[in-house]
């Protein structure tokens, strides 16, 4: 791997745009020591200048990189149930809440996965109280399960 200067550095990112396939891939083979990945020119090119820059500035701190890794992996992991919400909790599997809206009557019955309303399983009151009225509600105020304040 060549020192990256200034000069170099400027020189080598100007005229990038002008390299020949092989010109690229001679300066790409001096500057990481190893054949350049086999991608459209296009893309060689910027990833080159990138390169350049990385040489030049440093690249990814490590942090970086191993957060990156942390989340990929947690991304492949099997997703958990979701966490019960303090309302559900405390109601019974079972429970029918009732409230009138605007001359309908809404009927929501408390299941283990979630809150059942018009066929449809919702994850929390609020959602119901949404898609109810149009507009955000708390769900548990919606249903007169908690007050304000």
């Amino acid at each position: 791997m060549q020192p990256i200067t200034d000069d170099v550095r400027q020189k080598d990112i100007t005229v990038i745009p002008t390299l020949s396939k092989t010109e690229l891939h001679a300066r790409w083979e001096r500057l990481e020591g190893a054949k350049p990945p086999n991608i459209p020119i296009d893309l060689l090119r910027r990833l080159y200048a990138q390169r350049v820059r990385e040489h030049a500035y440093g690249g990814i701190p490590g942090w970086v990189l191993a957060e990156f890794d942390r989340v990929l992996l947690e991304s492949r992991k099997p997703r958990e149930k979701k966490r019960v919400d303090s309302v559900r909790r405390s109601l019974s599997v079972g429970t029918r809440l009732v409230r009138e809206w605007n001359g309908k009557t809404i009927s929501v019955e408390v299941r283990e996965e979630g809150y059942l309303y018009a066929d449809r399983l919702y994850g929390s009151l609020s959602e119901i109280a949404r898609a109810v009225t149009g507009t955000h509600w708390s769900g548990p105020r919606f249903f007169g399960i908690k007050r304000r304040g």
